[in-house]
Parts: structure tokens; sequence; C-alpha cells
């Protein structure tokens, strides 16, 4: 949430955080690829959720414009985004490189 979003910056290993709400298509097919992914990257990489509609301070200081976006933070900072629907083997892929 935006109240607890220092915790992501503070984390000691990368965060993907996926900005979705609940009226986006592409997000209802992205959601369960992402807890597919979760197990895989476990202890390397934290998957969190933000619903933009219940959190906007957040989305806004990092230009979120659309939706599904997931943003990689790595040391306080965001490092890597993505735009949209992508594939399991994609998420992983893209997980690796950062």
């Amino acid at each position: 949430s935006d109240a607890t979003f220092q915790e992501v910056l503070n984390s000691p290993i990368p965060v993907l955080v996926d900005f979705w709400a609940e009226w986006c298509g592409p997000y209802q097919m992205l959601g369960p690829i992402l807890d597919e992914v979760a197990p895989l990257v476990s202890g390397r990489v934290n998957i969190v959720k933000m619903n933009i509609d219940q959190n906007q301070k957040v989305p806004a200081t990092y230009g979120v414009r659309s939706i599904p976006t997931m943003i990689v933070f790595k040391n306080g900072e965001a490092v890597s985004t993505k735009v949209g629907l992508m594939t399991k083997s994609k998420i992983v892929e893209w997980l690796d490189s950062i």
C-alpha cells in the first residue's frame, strides 16, 4: 500500500511491484501468471501487488499510466519497468536479468 511502500524500498532483495486494478482485463490474465512465477524466484525476488484504485500516491510517483505495469525495485530504486501482459517464461527471463 502507499502507507507500507517503504518496505519495498528497504528490501534487501529486489521487489517486483505489480500495479493493477480489478477492472483491468489483461491483469485478470497476468495475476495468475505472477502467482506461478513467485515460487520460481523465491528468495531472489519478492513479488507484491498494489491496487492503483486503493493506492494512488505510489503509482503517481513512479509514472504508472497504464496497467498492468510491473516495476522492479532494487536497493531502493526503480531499476526496470514492463507494461502489459507477459508470459511466465518472459517474466522469469526478465527477473533473472536483474
